[in-house]
This record gives structure tokens, C-alpha cells and sequence, in this order.
């Protein structure tokens, strides 16, 4: 069934919708608009428990036996890249 857009301003924000989700056509892209907003209670749910970066981040660094990021050393990129550069006598 086709979709029939007769007003001019739903028009361009179905083509910015287009442009911005990189659909094929003007039709998925309303389509997938509404799909993000017409969510099942249970996507919804699945959103909200997603771990936010710091816990995801302290589970890989878990997984993997790294040390907290509160005791790693300090590296200094500045003095790295000089040396690296053979700029040693830059002043610090």
C-alpha cells in the first residue's frame, strides 16, 4: 500500500528523516521513525536496563584482571611524542 505525503512540511521532515536514518526511501524512513517511537513496553525495559559505560567498563576490566583506573600510572603523551621525536631538550 503506498503512502501518500500531501503536506509540504511532513514532506521535508520525512526527506531529513530520509538523509539523517540513510533509508532507502522516504516510506522506511517514517517507518522507522515511528517504530522508535511506537516502542513495546518490553524494547522499552530492555533500553532502560542497559548498563551505562561505567559499569560496562568496570565488568571488561573485571573480565580481564586490569587494575582499577585510579592506580595506573601517569603517562605523559607530551614527553612520549618528544622523546619519540628525538626532542628531548623541550622544556617541561
Amino acid at each position: 500500500m503506498p503512502l501518500y505525503v500531501r503536506d509540504e512540511r511532513v514532506n521535508q521532515l520525512a526527506q531529513q528523516a530520509q538523509k539523517i536514518l540513510k533509508a532507502p526511501t522516504k516510506t522506511d524512513a517514517i517507518r522507522q521513525a515511528l517504530e522508535r517511537v511506537v516502542e513495546t513496553p518490553s524494547e522499552t525495559a530492555v533500553r532502560e536496563k542497559k548498563a551505562s559505560l561505567e559499569e560496562r567498563i568496570e565488568r571488561l576490566r573485571a573480565k580481564y584482571d586490569m587494575p582499577p583506573y585510579e592506580s595506573l600510572e601517569h603517562f605523559d603523551e607530551k614527553a612520549f611524542l618528544d622523546e619519540m621525536w628525538g626532542d628531548n631538550d623541550v622544556h617541561r
